[in-house]
């Protein structure tokens, strides 16, 4: 019986039955590998699997609830572990053949974090190589493939990760959010996808390692959060893995948020909702389908609505030059010296580029510009409303589509809404508003500085009033 409804047990509801004794652990973790050996070999989420690790870890948790121990707020619940996130013993390969072999000797915080409330990891989810690009082909591993159409991508860079949660393997995934590598998989796989705030999550070793020659980078932009197929349990796994740890400069206290408390959003919250990002292009039909759905949401939630557009300030090319700031290029130069081996389009075109001091100036005064603008934005409303991006699923090749409705656009013209909010590091969350030729969409929701209640509170009002999408066609 567990095996046939496993694949849409939430996350609570299986920790429930687990600390409960009603399952064994390990019968939780069959489960989920047979999901898995079912799905997998369509969709090609995972990059290493931790089979032997998760019945251990299984049998040891069934035998501390055995012993009336208590337990940890995700007992028993398989979670995937994106490959850009260390995990001590279990191989991470930031999707090249420069790490292909590599095997951490210590975990992330946020994978310390997930083991000591007794989450059970599962292996380690397929990922763009080093996360350049919003999709999941790299050198190594098959292409991921999206579950709603698997010659489809998933998205990313957390593809495999989306992939998994949205085929029913696994109620929860790690992502990792430089430029909105949570959210767009989460709308393009149909889940919800959550960047909190800056700082809440904190980030360890992961992009701060540098004794990873060209891993270590995107300090100021970094985000990482949940995958989930609800609100509430991605709310449960922030619960878990939010909150200061002192070898992170940048994280920052949570006592002001009780993620798993989610209250009722007011009626009459003022909703700021931008349908395009200047005039970079966007699918009509998936720009007429979300302004549906926020108009639906209008009605439904009782939202004070304003439709508008961002500040006139081209950021993307900002963004573009934080990352190759931030990126350790001189230890990845001197990494392919060592072990000449093939890189991915965007590695090699990051490489082959040298920007001189005035672009990085300019970069980060056109930053704190932005920064300062959406300030003024947000003090005259609650929310920004989004689409999570411009286009629905691309080919499992790609890295991205190169025509919108027939218009030739350039690299990640595609995706213009989240990368902004990595420059803020405002929370923001993607949520499933609809199908779109059979393929998910997701409406991105901003909150004001710090405001992570406000967006799970947003993002729960959201879910409750929009249509349900149901399951992808390949799931477990």
């Amino acid at each position: 019986m567990l095996i046939d409804e496993y694949p849409t047990l939430s996350a609570r509801e299986t920790a429930h039955r687990v600390s409960s004794g009603a399952v064994s652990a390990r019968d939780v973790i069959e489960a989920a590998f047979a999901a898995l050996d079912k799905v997998e070999p369509t969709i090609h989420a995972f990059a290493t699997l931790a089979r032997e690790e998760a019945y251990e870890t299984a049998d040891a948790l069934d035998r501390r609830i055995a012993r009336g121990e208590p337990v940890g707020a995700l007992a028993g619940v398989p979670v995937a572990i994106k490959d850009l996130v260390l995990t001590k013993g279990i191989r991470t390969t930031f999707g090249s053949h420069l790490y292909a072999d590599y095997i951490p000797d210590a975990d992330d915080i946020v994978v310390e974090r997930l083991r000591a409330a007794d989450a059970i990891i599962i292996g380690k989810t397929n990922v763009s190589e080093f996360g350049f690009g919003a999709h999941g082909n790299n050198l190594l591993f098959p292409a991921t493939g999206n579950p709603w159409n698997p010659e489809r991508s998933p998205g990313g860079s957390s593809a495999g990760s989306a992939a998994a949660v949205a085929a029913g393997v696994c109620p929860l995934a790690i992502g990792s959010d430089g430029g909105g590598s949570v959210r767009l998989p989460a709308a393009l796989s149909g889940l919800v996808g959550v960047k909190a705030a800056m700082g809440r999550v904190p980030l360890w070793p992961g992009c701060r390692d540098i004794t990873l020659p060209g891993v270590s980078g995107w300090e100021s932009i970094e985000h990482i959060g949940p995958i989930a197929r609800d609100v509430a349990d991605a709310a449960l796994m922030l619960s878990v893995i939010a909150g200061p740890d002192p070898r992170d400069r940048w994280s920052i206290p949570c006592s002001d948020v009780r993620w798993t408390e989610i209250a009722p959003l007011p009626r009459g919250a003022r909703v700021l909702y931008w349908p395009t990002w200047h005039d970079q292009p966007i699918e009509q039909d998936l720009k007429d389908a979300t302004d549906r759905a926020v108009a639906l949401l209008a009605q439904a939630c009782g939202l004070d609505l304003v439709v508008g557009a961002p500040p006139e300030i081209d950021v993307h090319a900002t963004f573009s030059t934080m990352v190759a700031l931030e990126t350790d290029l001189t230890g990845m130069r001197r990494l392919l010296a060592e072990k000449p081996v093939p890189v991915c389009n965007a590695v090699s075109d990051l490489l082959s580029q040298s920007r001189p001091f005035e672009d990085a100036t300019d970069a980060i005064t056109a930053r704190k510009a932005f920064v300062d603008e959406i300030a003024k934005v947000m003090s005259g409303c609650d929310f920004i409303l989004t689409p999570t991006l411009s286009v629905t699923a691309f080919g499992k090749q790609e890295d991205g589509p190169s025509l919108i409705d027939g218009t030739p656009i350039s690299a990640y013209e595609w995706c213009p809404f989240t990368s902004p909010f990595n420059l803020t590091g405002q929370p923001a969350a993607s949520v499933p508003c609809g199908l779109v030729n059979g393929l998910p969409i997701g409406l991105q929701i901003v909150g004001p500085h710090l405001g992570d209640a406000q967006v799970l509170s947003a993002a729960a009002a959201f879910e409750a009033a929009l249509p349900k999408i149901g399951r992808p066609p390949i799931h477990a």
